[in-house]
């Protein structure tokens, strides 16, 4: 495989030279599960080959090459580029194949496949043979991005990553259908005392064994107390579990199947299950993360913490591969954008864009709140940064999200020059 600075140099001359170019073959691939759809012609608008369809397979992606190199001899064409849209992981596969076999790749974005769609012949219809198409004429115009295949350990963080946030998502949704479907159902007030952040073992003790409020309401306290073991629990947990039972008198919740005992079993269980997946998966993170020097120097800024850094590790990979600070702030979405046309440009408020990985403007936003409570010195920067606005709607938030982008492009200084924060990044 090329060096991934020598294709990084390829692609940004590619991309400067392409447009209106008849000496390079353009292939858009619209890519699926099974069988993909390749749309072969140049960059001046030239149809070669308007439909080839070739399963996901080596033979497939020889299929795709030999046409190619068919059509190069046959045209005289001297350089070939290969256009995909990033679909789930299905482009993964052939991405690889070709840039392993030395092909140029490129992505276009799913934004500018969307937007460009109906440039072809004024309709909005789609097709897979249309779609090709579509990622062909993006690659022409130039209107494509770097296709970068990171390092294995890299691969392996997003990876995992990856997977991390499916099981937030999954505990999100188990820990709502526990409140908002069970408890709000059969004992509403149980609902208003579970805490928040995971912190309800407790409650979910409760639910996981029997949560009729009659049944508890019926039991003295001190039964109530020894059924849950409170001599082994905290004086905190006492007074809850007392809550708990005084609430139960009065409880207008209505009369609990056994079905719905056997679901909230169920549901605790697989609650569980998926924190304690989760907790094995951010340990295995961290054993990933620390083979990267630069994710000990992240570790050291303010408000990043073991996840944050794995994140900017992740969404970052080689940081020499960006050129300035503005293509960072992009890549999370951080950049500002404001429509300025017309009479009202000069009073236009600029926003953050929000067109880059939304997972990691999130933990840099909370890194960035973190870091304007706990430390010290961001937390005067931070004083700075209100003095005069405090009165303003939203500015608290508006002044994080800056403070967020502050972060982003000093945790990319850090791995590019391999150092540790210095707080004078921060200073008057």
């Amino acid at each position: 495989m090329k060096n991934k600075k020598d294709r990084l140099q390829q692609f940004k001359e590619l991309r400067s030279t392409i447009r209106g170019s008849e000496s390079i073959l353009v292939v858009g691939v619209d890519v699926a599960k099974d069988r993909h759809h390749a749309f072969f012609g140049t960059a001046n608008g030239k149809t070669l080959w308007k439909k080839l369809i070739f399963d996901n397979s080596i033979q497939g992606f020889k299929a795709v090459l030999d046409l190619a190199d068919n059509l190069m001899t046959q045209h005289g064409l001297k350089r070939s580029v290969y256009g995909v849209e990033p679909t789930a992981s299905y482009h993964k596969p052939l991405a690889e194949h070709l840039i392993r076999s030395g092909e140029r790749v490129v992505y276009v974005s799913n934004v500018a496949v969307k937007k460009n769609r109906a440039l072809l012949d004024g309709r909005w219809d789609k097709n897979d043979t249309k779609d090709a198409a579509n990622i062909a004429d993006l690659v022409g115009q130039g209107r494509c991005q770097f296709y970068d295949l990171a390092e294995d350990d890299v691969r392996e963080l997003r990876s995992l990553l990856a997977y991390r946030g499916k099981l937030k998502k999954q505990e999100h949704g188990l820990r709502m259908r526990i409140r908002n479907n069970l408890l709000a159902q059969y004992f509403p007030e149980l609902d208003k005392l579970m805490p928040q952040g995971g912190q309800e073992g407790l409650i979910l003790d409760i639910i996981a064994q029997d949560f009729a409020p009659t049944q508890i309401a019926n039991m003295p306290f001190e039964a109530f107390r020894h059924q849950h073991h409170l001599n082994m629990r905290h004086v905190v947990q006492e007074k809850k579990l007392r809550s708990i039972w005084e609430v139960s008198q009065e409880s207008v919740g209505c009369a609990l199947p056994d079905s719905a005992a056997w679901e909230g079993r169920m549901l605790v269980e697989q609650l569980r299950q998926t924190r304690k997946i989760k907790h094995e998966l951010e340990a295995q993170l961290k054993e990933v993360a620390q083979r990267f020097p630069a994710y000990h120097c992240l570790l050291t800024l303010p408000g990043f913490g073991p996840i944050v850094s794995a994140m900017t590790l992740a969404a970052i990979g080689d940081a020499h591969r960006f050129t300035s600070r503005k293509q960072v702030l992009r890549l999370a979405g951080l950049d500002l954008s404001a429509s300025r046309s017309g009479k009202k440009s000069n009073s236009a408020i600029p926003v953050i864009s929000k067109q880059g990985k939304a997972s990691l403007r999130y933990a840099l936003f909370q890194a960035a709140t973190i870091a304007s409570y706990k430390d010290a010195t961001i937390r005067n920067y931070f004083t700075r940064l209100l003095k005069g606005r405090e009165l303003e709607r939203g500015i608290k938030m508006k002044m994080r999200i800056k403070l967020a982008a502050k972060l982003l492009v000093i945790a990319w200084t850090l791995m590019k020059r391999n150092e540790v924060f210095d707080p004078g990044c921060f200073g008057p």
